[in-house]
């Protein structure tokens, strides 16, 4: 699937856009957008290894966990590198309540609960594919080059793991699916005190 047709679908997996003013915020902040990303890419690898170690029975699960964990961590590296070219050093910065808000709603136990981390995934998969897209027309060559190389990556992510909810459930997901876009949507269009990569929009001071 070429990298077109994937946002494609993407955005139609998603309940909204990425509002324009974290856009600006991002680009006022583009400091803490590298470093939160940076961030980001090692948190994604910790939860695909966190899922390797628990569900080690599941062939494709450790197949398609293992392979993410690798691309999840190299990308850390790129961006770890990237900050480093323009002088920015890594440092903790505290998380956004995005994916914290998530997984709040996963439910607890057996398979439901595989089921519903498998869907944060691919909805913190995706948000992060709109987000490298919606940005790079208003980066500098080099960022913006190498946001739109994650596009494929990304993508394919989101993909995995939306795929393994639906092999997984032994049900049909679209109905867990649409209450985690409703949840997804609020936290991204609703207000947050400090920019993140996947904070909401910028409260107003």
């Amino acid at each position: 699937m070429s990298v077109d047709a994937v946002m494609a679908e993407i955005n139609r997996f998603l309940g909204c856009e990425t509002p324009d003013a974290w856009i600006d915020a991002a680009l006022n902040n583009q400091e803490i957008l590298l470093i939160d990303h940076a961030n980001c890419e090692k948190k994604a690898a910790t939860t695909a290894m966190n899922l390797l170690y628990k569900h080690i029975d599941r062939d494709d699960l450790l197949k398609k966990m293992s392979q993410l964990a690798r691309e999840e961590l190299l990308h850390f590296e790129q961006v770890i590198n990237l900050m480093k070219e323009r002088g920015i050093g890594y440092r903790h910065v505290s998380s956004s309540r995005y994916a914290a808000g998530l997984r709040d709603a996963v439910r607890k136990g057996g398979i439901d609960e595989l089921v519903d981390v498998l869907i944060v995934g691919a909805f913190i998969e995706a948000r992060s594919c709109e987000r490298f897209a919606r940005l790079a027309p208003f980066l500098d060559e080099k960022l913006a080059k190498f946001y739109r190389s994650l596009l494929k990556s990304e993508g394919r992510h989101y993909q995995d793991y939306l795929g393994l909810a639906a092999q997984y459930a032994g049900y049909p997901i679209d109905t867990r699916v649409a209450e985690f876009r409703a949840l997804e949507q609020e936290l991204i269009e609703s207000p947050d005190e400090s920019f993140r990569f996947h904070s909401g929009v910028p409260a107003v001071a």
